[in-house]
């Protein structure tokens, strides 16, 4: 359904959103239909929110989207995508897993933007399956459903089942969504009114290259800090980091010291740190495991670094985030 060519039909898809929803992610999903409606000269696409009770449902930014139905209500819709942003899980009304269940039993395509792969993966419905969501919650996704493959991807579609990583990338699902629906020159129409001037690609990895990040275009560099990003769980030492880089452990230092104007320990400690960050504002692990998961060998040298680096420790973290 979702990517079938129809032109006679047009397509319905309704957007169940949980509170706290990312409104960049719903506008970029919409708009593209909005204006392909526009250039097709009729509704090629029909859409509707939804959220679990009806009523407005207010997004991370402050802004509420009025929805027109609650899950009891909803008409034959045969295309849902769940949109939701910061902390899922516990922002979602329970009564949508019984719902979503139902609409997979009834053979409709199901799609979940940003973060919403952790409901659908709450109402068992991605067991062996392939999705894609936010690089931020990405690590702490695979830890909790391990029977997912969940894959570092603009968007992804298995059967009935669409992820999308969130942003933009919602853009590049609906522009493969009307080019196979309707035509190719049509989402090529669609790109160029939002100046979107490169439809990527499903497989294109959601961070900016390594180069852009570390702010350099020197390509050992970019290797070190490629070695360190992959290497967080299980940190190696600056021995294997220069090795993998062909060069001496000083040669590292010095490389680190000009480029970075720090030493190679403390750039591979603050990348660790920053993943622990995001785990403990995105996600409801434990923060021993958390520190764990970063390759900290025990809580209290966690807590000292996590304090050291951001002035307070782990857990005042995670109750700001709550």
């Amino acid at each position: 359904m979702l990517h079938e060519r129809n032109l006679e039909q047009p397509q319905r898809i309704g957007f169940l959103l949980v509170p706290n929803f990312s409104m960049m992610c719903l506008l970029s999903a919409v708009e593209p239909l909005r204006v392909a409606n526009r250039f097709a000269g009729g509704d090629a696409y029909r859409w509707q929110f939804i959220s679990a009770t009806g009523g407005p449902i207010q997004a991370s930014n402050g802004m509420a989207i009025m929805t027109e139905a609650g899950i009891d209500d909803v008409a034959d819709v045969p295309v849902v995508a769940v949109v939701a942003s910061e902390d899922p899980l516990r922002n979602a009304d329970p009564r949508i897993y019984p719902w979503l269940r139902k609409l997979h039993r009834q053979g409709r395509d199901l799609g979940a933007f940003d973060t919403a792969p952790y409901l659908l993966a709450e109402a068992g419905l991605l067991s062996g399956r392939h999705v894609t969501l936010h690089w931020e919650v990405l690590d702490a996704f695979r830890e909790a459903y391990p029977d997912v493959d969940a894959r570092d991807a603009l968007f992804d579609v298995d059967g009935s089942i669409f992820t999308c990583s969130g942003g933009t990338a919602a853009l590049d699902l609906m522009l493969d969504l009307i080019s196979q629906h309707h035509s190719h020159e049509l989402a090529v129409s669609v790109s160029e009114q939002f100046m979107h001037h490169e439809v990527r690609q499903a497989d294109v990895t959601q961070r900016m290259p390594a180069d852009r990040r570390a702010g350099t275009h020197n390509r050992t560099l970019v290797r070190a800090v490629a070695v360190m990003e992959q290497n967080i769980e299980a940190p190696v030492s600056l021995a294997e980091v220069a090795a993998a880089c062909e060069l001496t452990k000083r040669q590292l230092d010095r490389l680190f010291a000009t480029h970075m104007g720090k030493p190679p320990l403390r750039h591979y400690l603050d990348i660790r740190l920053e993943r622990a960050r995001h785990l403990l504002s995105q996600t409801d692990m434990p923060v021993s495991e958390i520190g764990f998961a970063c390759g900290f060998g025990s809580s209290a040298y966690f807590s000292r670094a996590y304090r050291r680096r951001y002035g307070r420790p782990p857990r005042a973290e995670r109750s700001q985030a709550a």
